[in-house]
């Protein structure tokens, strides 16, 4: 179900919106667009911010490649922030954080990207026999504004991608990416760079 069905030439809004709006912990801008219904799961001391003419896609209608899944936006341990700037896309992504992830103004993220602030677990080489029950330490994710993520995209933990970048289908981020630039790949590398002024 679309986020606005008009009926009559009145705008009716699910539920699960109001409940949005009015939980503490979860701030959206106006004209905030959730096409089809996301899993936001935003822990106890934790917030989301979502900036304005945003699109939180979850459906798969008229969207140009298959998504696996609806929009995750998982906030897990007291004090992490997610923050969306306004007049991005977000499409059948997982954004999973432990500390931050900030991601810019007029960001594309296409379907299928994962965008998460910490591994699993701990490598816990000394005792390995208990790696199961360890977790690691959230490293920060910015994303900053008019970011381009193609589908199936890997962000790893603590890197920064900058100002106007591309990130192609399928890459592999686990180093900081420059403004103005494409990187792709596994790892992802930077294969064109281009002036503020092209």
């Amino acid at each position: 179900m679309n986020f606005l069905r008009i009926i009559n030439e009145k705008i009716i809004t699910p539920c699960y919106i109001f409940y949005y709006k009015l939980s503490s912990n979860i701030k959206l801008g106006a004209k905030v667009n959730f096409n089809g219904k996301p899993d936001l799961s935003i822990g106890k001391g934790c917030s989301l911010k979502i900036g304005h003419d945003t699109l939180i896609n979850s459906s798969n209608k008229y969207y140009h490649v298959n998504m696996f899944t609806p929009v995750k936006i998982f906030a897990e341990r007291e004090g992490t922030e997610i923050s969306i700037g306004h007049s991005t896309r977000i499409h059948g992504a997982c954004i999973h954080a432990s500390k931050g992830i900030n991601i810019g103004d007029r960001c594309l993220i296409a379907a299928n990207v994962q965008i998460f602030d910490f591994n699993g677990h701990a490598a816990s080489f000394d005792n390995v026999e208990d790696r199961i029950n360890t977790t690691s330490e959230g490293k920060v994710i910015i994303i900053e504004d008019d970011v381009w993520i193609g589908t199936g995209a890997i962000i790893l933990p603590g890197v920064r991608i900058g100002k106007g970048s591309i990130i192609g289908a399928g890459s592999v981020v686990t180093k900081d990416i420059p403004s103005y630039c494409v990187a792709s790949g596994n790892p992802a590398k930077v294969k064109m760079i281009f002036n503020q002024e092209d």
